[in-house]
């Protein structure tokens, strides 16, 4: 949008190709946030205002293109974020948030709390979710980003970031070429899941949102507080694959990060 000023400082998108993720505070208004829990409240065939009802660890809901949904996607600083690290005219639009993983406070197990990488594409052996694959052109998948459209504190089952994990997953991706490696082949080769020793939790108010590398490991986690978590996880969808060689040099901070991991 001309005139408008940058989203991100030189030192986030710094940030982003070290860590893996950058934040975006009042990254939507609360009042599409208000919007947005509204709908998905109703959903979930709970009561809001009555926590006996509230008898699941997690309900997931979506895919969900309403309005709010679509307008949180696409204000102006999100717009202007996806141009600094993807690319201006290398993303898609987003025409929704996809599925919402909805956290109830529970003594439950969530099921789900597992690190991953979230993988993009299928190929001819795929049966189920753990023959998803990635490869190290990022094919299918621009970004990994994490709405919050809800207050999200340490105790209210924030994601758990691997910091920095998406270089090694890049230096893992690397020698499968195109066909890249899917989730049952990260499982079985790397037990550990990239365990980089250091971790973060995507925690903020609503209108918060955590703009991720495709190849960030992260993971849910029980939720121990009392405020139920409303939550997009959907992919920037990209225009292309990832160019990790170009003449003129000018590489996106998405690929930046992976010419980084792999000494280029």
């Amino acid at each position: 949008m001309p005139g408008t000023l940058p989203a991100l400082s030189t030192a986030q998108i710094d940030a982003f190709i070290t860590d893996g993720f950058v934040r975006i505070d009042n990254a939507f208004p609360a009042e599409l946030a208000d919007q947005g829990r509204a709908i998905l409240w109703k959903a979930t065939g709970c009561d809001p205002d009555n926590p006996a009802t509230w008898t699941r660890p997690v309900i997931r809901l979506g895919g969900y293109s309403d309005l709010p949904f679509r307008q949180a996607a696409n204000t102006p600083r999100l717009v202007s974020a996806y141009d600094q690290l993807v690319g201006e005219n290398h993303w898609v639009p987003p025409q929704g948030l996809g599925t919402f993983p909805v956290r109830f406070p529970s003594p439950d197990e969530p099921g789900d709390d597992g690190w991953h990488i979230d993988g993009s594409f299928t190929g001819d052996d795929f049966q189920d979710f753990l023959d998803v694959r990635a490869n190290v052109v990022s094919r299918g998948r621009a970004l990994l980003m994490l709405f919050l459209f809800s207050d999200v504190g340490e105790d209210d089952a924030p994601t758990r970031i691997r910091v920095g994990s998406h270089l090694e997953v890049a230096r893992y991706l690397a020698p499968a070429g195109d066909a890249g490696r899917s989730l049952r082949n990260m499982i079985a080769d790397r037990p550990d899941w990239f365990d980089t020793g250091k971790e973060a939790l995507a925690t903020g108010p609503a209108g918060t949102v955590y703009l991720c590398h495709p190849f960030l490991v992260h993971a849910a986690q029980k939720h121990r507080g009392k405020v139920v978590k409303f939550m997009a996880q959907p992919p920037l969808m990209p225009r292309g694959e990832l160019v990790l060689e170009r003449a003129d040099g000018t590489y996106s901070p998405v690929e930046l990060a992976v010419r980084v991991a792999l000494d280029k």
